[in-house]
């Protein structure tokens, strides 16, 4: 995994475990890689994996079983997509809708593109 500079390591491991989840690589109650596993995967610190599991399960992504490990839970998947429907709702669409308006780009220009990529 290649490491964004811009951005917190631990929260770009939350988010390569939900792209995991979402590609349905790691499956509902299935145990996921332990902290000192993904740390060495990763070659990252133990406790920047642990930062991103405590975030994961304050999310009720994923779950820790004590003694067993981290799984992922049940609803996990539809819990990913309303966080990052919300979040492109909240940050990404605004973003896009003043890009839109200060090229002049009309919505019926958007519906075309969107119509000929689908």
């Amino acid at each position: 995994m290649q490491f964004n500079s811009e951005k917190a390591i631990y929260l770009q491991i939350t988010e390569f475990v939900m792209e995991k989840i979402l590609k349905k690589e790691w499956l509902a109650d299935q145990k996921i890689p332990s902290v000192r596993d993904l740390g060495g995967e990763l070659e990252v610190n133990p406790n920047t994996v642990m930062r991103a599991y405590d975030i994961l399960q304050q999310q009720e992504i994923i779950y820790n079983k004590r003694g067993l490990g981290f799984f992922v839970a049940t609803d996990a998947k539809s819990s990913i997509v309303a966080l990052r429907k919300k979040q492109f709702i909240d940050v990404e669409l605004p973003h896009f809708f003043n890009t839109i308006d200060l090229l002049g780009i009309s919505l019926e220009e958007i519906n075309f593109y969107y119509q000929k990529q689908h």
